[in-house]
């Protein structure tokens, strides 16, 4: 689905936003990238900007007009710094543009368009747009650079996404952030227990206190790292008992 969301720059006149607005594209999973009439491009600051995400760069499509770049979509969403006297549907929110945006790319191309950094879309060019969206910002300085609203509604589209259950989104944790398997907590609570009766805390086992405090670390949650840490603390604790309690 993400796929078929493309971005869409036009006359962008500084090479170096192109390669930081497909940064921008990668970090939200957006891949299509179109250039209308580029000023330069290739080029190295393109490429210097891009930060990771060259092969954004390198794979981008040049295209000779607007109307080229978006001919196959169904829906092309202008991003406008003001509304214009055009009767053209307008999103004053990028959320509610995002959740349109990506019902429609569920099945087939959309764009997101963004003018010269200078002067925006022209009319004629709105006119391709089925719907205009602008972003909120300080009414005394409202001025995104083109690379920041790139990733502003990218993000839209991104969380958009990420919210439908058929998305399949799950965010990676490093291994020491995720939840301990079930066999790491056992070892973990007969840690507890042996440690609690070598200190003198339980004089015998006590079932009910330690329910009591499983149920606590299941609330919890602590993480693999977390339980580790507990475990050390443990070994610790068990090493400074008087060698009759061990």
């Amino acid at each position: 689905m993400l796929s078929t969301i493309r971005i869409v720059l036009v006359q962008t006149y500084h090479p170096g936003n192109i390669g930081a607005s497909a940064r921008a594209m990668k970090t939200m999973g957006l891949t299509d990238l179109v250039l209308v009439n580029p000023r330069r491009f290739p080029d190295p600051e393109a490429t210097r900007l891009a930060a990771g995400a060259e092969d954004l760069v390198e794979r981008a499509r040049v295209v000779g007009s607007l109307a080229e770049a978006v001919t196959d979509c169904v829906q092309v969403v202008g991003a406008s710094a003001r509304l214009r006297s055009l009767p053209l549907p307008h999103y004053d929110e990028p959320d509610a543009m995002a959740r349109a945006l990506v019902e429609h790319a569920a099945t087939d191309p959309v764009a997101l368009v963004f003018g010269r950094e200078r002067s925006g879309l022209t009319n004629d060019e709105i006119r391709l747009c089925s719907h205009q969206v602008s972003i909120p910002a300080n009414p005394e300085y409202g001025i995104l650079n083109l690379a920041q609203a790139v990733q502003v509604l990218a993000y839209e589209a991104f969380k958009a996404w990420r919210r439908r259950p058929d998305s399949g989104y799950r965010p990676a944790l490093p291994a020491e952030e995720r939840a301990p398997r079930r066999e790491q907590l056992d070892h973990f609570h007969r840690h507890l227990a042996r440690v609690m009766q070598a200190s003198g805390f339980l004089t015998q086992p006590h079932a009910r206190t330690e329910a009591q405090l499983q149920a606590l670390f299941a609330r919890a949650q602590p993480s693999r790292k977390e339980l580790s840490l507990l475990r050390g603390l443990l070994a610790s604790l068990e090493d400074h008992l008087p060698e009759e309690g061990k």
